[in-house]
């Protein structure tokens, strides 16, 4: 069995050591979907949403997210981005908002907890911006598309 790397000799959690790894070009896509009424979505969709723009303000609440991912998430490093995308899109034929998140850099560790986090807050945000139209909304299927870099290589997750 692998010994974890973030748990010391003593079983304590500790950051891991970086230091002696080169640096990669790193990339990470994650995904995450929230389910609303067509009420809602419509609401979103046209642009008469009460609060503005609701799709401009996920995004740019999903990449604040991304940069402060160390400050939230323990043992993670502070990682200097390079990119960080948020794409939302209506899929009014399913009642939800697809959020995809793409985090890239040239460094000693990977951006998948970083993208995570960008789609994870990017729906919180929607969630939010509509609970006083609609309470029940639910954020489902968070999870990691793709990475690439670093020393476990390629990961693609099954369609």
């Amino acid at each position: 069995m692998n010994q974890f790397s973030h748990i010391n000799a003593s079983g304590e959690a500790n950051m891991v050591d970086v230091s002696a790894k080169l640096d990669t070009v790193r990339e990470a896509r994650a995904e995450a979907y929230v389910r609303m009424t067509p009420e809602t979505l419509k609401l979103i969709v046209s642009g008469q949403h009460h609060k503005g723009d609701v799709f401009a303000t996920a995004r740019i609440a999903g990449i604040q997210a991304a940069k402060k991912t160390w400050d939230l998430i323990p043992l993670c490093h502070p990682l200097l981005l390079s990119k960080v995308e948020v794409n939302l899109e209506a899929l009014e034929h399913e009642s939800r908002v697809r959020i995809e998140s793409v985090c890239k850099l040239a460094g000693k560790t990977g951006v998948e907890m970083e993208a995570l986090t960008a789609a994870s807050v990017a729906a919180l945000t929607i969630y939010d911006m509509c609970k006083a139209v609609q309470k029940d909304m639910v954020i489902e299927q968070v999870r990691l598309l793709e990475k690439v870099g670093g020393k476990s290589g390629h990961f693609k997750a099954e369609q």
